[in-house]
């Protein structure tokens, strides 16, 4: 009798351990399943914005002051005044979600092989949202106003120089989520400014680069 009263707790013992090792797989298979869906709607809501082609339209851009800049594409456009200095890129919009731009830093390029990680503490923040649908086209703009300002004198010296600025976007999805920080160069050419990419930076996730 005793042994079968220890083969019967062992058999539910036995019993217990499975169901227990079925049920984490499973929580450990739905955890998977629920991070491959995230990431799948993530992805689905993505933007990247980039330069926009030669030949599409230009963009005409307009700030509070009245100011207007054209940029075309491929471009940007760049002019000082007085007491600020004006400046817009024309962006399509690679990536699947609409693009939301927040903000922007803008200094000198320093030709250095190894690109600085964008401080945000720097950056300025749009007096707007500016709006950009998947594979659609728009726009970036900036303008400094305080003449008295090293970063004010910096941009001015480097635009009437001809030297090459650098302009880091700040933007994110429609759900205030994957905030991306995308860098260009914009070089002075035939009384043109043209915009190239230099890189991607992914703000709130893992650096793809680190290894």
């Amino acid at each position: 009798m005793a042994d079968l009263t220890t083969i019967a707790e062992l058999g539910t013992a036995a019993g217990t351990l499975v169901l227990a090792v079925s049920t984490f797989a499973a929580v450990r298979s739905g955890n998977r399943s629920a991070r491959i869906a995230e990431a799948t709607l993530l992805a689905g809501l993505r933007p990247l914005i980039v330069p926009t082609r030669r030949e599409d339209p230009a963009q005409k851009i307009g700030f509070a002051d009245n100011k207007w800049l054209t940029a075309p594409g491929g471009g940007a456009a760049v002019e000082i005044a007085d007491d600020a200095i004006y400046l817009g890129i024309a962006l399509r919009n690679v990536g699947n979600g609409i693009a939301i731009l927040h903000g922007w830093d803008l200094y000198e390029f320093d030709g250095r092989p190894e690109d600085p990680r964008p401080q945000l503490e720097r950056f300025h923040r749009l007096t707007r949202d500016l709006y950009i649908a998947p594979g659609d086209i728009g726009f970036w703009q900036g303008v400094l106003r305080d003449p008295s300002s090293a970063e004010f004198d910096d941009a001015r010296r480097a635009i009437e120089s001809g030297e090459r600025i650098v302009v880091d976007v700040l933007y994110g999805d429609q759900q205030g989520l994957q905030r991306m920080v995308t860098r260009f160069t914009l070089t002075p050419h035939d009384d043109a400014w043209l915009a190239t990419i230099a890189r991607h930076w992914n703000v709130d996730g893992a650096d793809p680069r680190q290894r």
